[in-house]
């Protein structure tokens, strides 16, 4: 799915808790993105200024073997074609540490590219909490990192490795993290079970 593309390049292992282990829990934060994409979606089609906007668009690709739904894919006339610019709404805003959302965004780019036999060169990235969209060129560098990540996550699937938690500051607002527990290592939790051994023994 193309969600499991930005949950691996946000993390590798909320990318497994959710896609393997089937585990989801909603907090704020997910409540609020949640319901800005189902506004997004509720708009649906229109024409406006040479434009058509269509929402929760269906997207695959059989080369890259991925499938999702677009939040907004807008049509522009240039000649005699349409070309689709894809545009994902996130409730919270740019995050500089990351690429997780510029992923996803490329990789509904490769979808329409396959499905419409046409070359896209940007899409952009609607953030809630400025309000504002933030446009995402499509570079060589940023399609093979989005082909990387896609080789990643099946890997990933087709081994069903869970991998160790990997505490960082973002952390604090997923909302797996209870599930995850980022703060106990594996060898916190080896010497815990010693240690209970021992106090039983």
């Amino acid at each position: 799915m193309l969600s499991a593309l930005q949950h691996y390049a946000f993390c590798p292992r909320q990318c497994a808790l959710i896609h393997i282990e089937q585990v989801w829990q909603e907090n704020a934060h997910t409540t609020e993105g949640r319901l800005l994409h189902e506004t997004a979606h509720a708009s649906g089609g229109r024409m406006r200024g040479g434009m058509k906007s269509v929402t929760n668009l269906e997207l695959a690709s059989a080369y890259w073997g991925i499938y999702g739904r677009a939040d907004v894919v807008e049509f522009r006339q240039e000649g005699g074609t349409w070309l689709p610019c894809p545009v994902e709404y996130k409730k919270g805003r740019p995050h500089p540490d990351h690429d997780a959302d510029a992923v996803q965004l490329c990789a509904q780019a490769l979808c329409l590219e396959e499905m419409l036999g046409v070359s896209l060169a940007e899409g952009a990235l609607y953030y809630g909490s400025t309000r504002r969209r933030q446009r995402v060129t499509f570079t060589a560098a940023l399609r093979e990192r989005t082909a990387a990540v896609i080789q990643a996550v099946r890997a990933l699937l087709e081994t069903g490795v869970i991998p160790p938690a990997r505490e960082k500051a973002a952390c604090a607002a997923c909302s797996l993290k209870d599930r995850c527990l980022p703060g106990v290592s594996e060898d916190s939790a080896s010497r815990y079970v010693r240690k209970l051994c021992e106090d039983e023994g």
